[in-house]
């Protein structure tokens, strides 16, 4: 049986964990002897955050660019230890590359794996001839193991795939911009009068960019451009239209657009207005062309903006920063 002198006690201690339950601890940090309302939430302020780059690494390390002037490689890929079962690698896997001790290869360096694809040339530059060749970057190797002839080497970073005959380059030493503070694009501004081009490339063969991809313009070094400007993104007028105005041939009036019986008017739905209207409904129409060739200058159309990456002697390499609308090549760019 159980004792009878225990059970007030056990009372009692059910009671106090009760009690406690219901309540409420203070607030940790209160001074002054203020009080912490129940439920009363609690707000923590962020600490102040330093400037961020203005692109991420898939576009720093993976950009490419167009060299007026290629420079030399400091080996290639010639192999890797899986290539038995494989010719083309990626992050992680283990290649081999021509050089070693006796070229100065090191434990821990790290190199750019590029790929050059040949001259390029572009029919929307007002630039003639070659502006360079157009050079993949598709990755980044770490030195692990020099021999005297050759060396082993760690994928740490993959663009693409990798293949033997890619070429090691020093990496970049140019820092990443840093971002201007987020605000509205303003689509209808004015031009600056900074020096203008095209964008004659994207990176992977786009024709059609957004926002975080990567493209070329016909701006370098030639022209002062320097990493870190910023460009406004514009169309010319023309550029990039889709809509025709062929259709605008159909008559302002005509015998069969009303019924017999009901009497509709006779007016088409499709046509513009009539140029005398003193004269007959059927008689010649305006048309949007002849409107376009007569009207007063209006606001060119910004579609975007970049800020430069990398500067080469006749191009650079930049990635979009904002867009209002999808950006194409071959659309217009001026420094800010």
């Amino acid at each position: 049986m159980r004792s009878c002198d225990t059970l007030p006690a056990r009372k009692l201690l059910l009671l106090l964990l009760l009690f406690c339950a219901f309540v409420p601890a203070p607030a940790s940090g209160q001074t002054g002897g203020g009080q912490t309302r129940p439920g009363e939430p609690t707000i923590i302020y962020p600490e102040g955050r330093g400037p961020s780059p203005a692109a991420r690494p898939s576009e720093s390390a993976c950009g490419g660019f167009i060299e007026q002037t290629p420079q030399a490689a400091a080996g290639q890929i010639v192999g890797a230890e899986e290539e038995a079962e494989r010719r083309i690698y990626k992050e992680g896997d283990m290649v081999f590359v021509d050089a070693g001790a006796q070229a100065g290869m090191r434990a821990g360096q790290e190199f750019s794996v590029v790929r050059p694809r040949g001259q390029f040339r572009s029919k929307f530059s007002r630039k003639s001839g070659s502006l360079g060749v157009y050079t993949q970057e598709v990755g980044r190797l770490r030195v692990s193991r020099v021999r005297d002839l050759v060396s082993v080497a760690e994928v740490i970073v993959s663009c693409s795939d990798l293949l033997p005959g890619d070429l090691l380059r020093p990496l970049p030493t140019a820092p990443i911009p840093q971002a201007r503070s987020e605000a509205a694009l303003d689509r209808f501004a004015e031009p600056t009068g900074g020096r203008t081009g095209r964008i004659v490339l994207a990176r992977d063969g786009h024709e059609m960019v957004s926002r975080d991809q990567v493209v070329y313009v016909d701006l370098g070094a030639e022209d002062g451009l320097k990493a870190g400007d910023y460009l406004t993104v514009y169309r010319p007028d023309g550029h990039g239209t889709f809509v025709g105005y062929g259709d605008e041939v159909v008559a302002n009036a005509h015998r069969g657009f009303e019924s017999d019986e009901l009497r509709g008017g006779g007016f088409s739905n499709q046509a513009q207005r009539v140029k005398d209207v003193d004269g007959p409904k059927s008689g010649e129409t305006v048309k949007t062309p002849a409107i376009r060739r007569r009207r007063p200058p209006v606001p060119r159309k910004v579609v975007g903006e970049l800020v430069v990456l990398r500067v080469e002697g006749r191009t650079a390499t930049a990635v979009v920063t904002r867009v209002a609308q999808e950006i194409h090549t071959g659309d217009a760019v001026e420094v800010q």
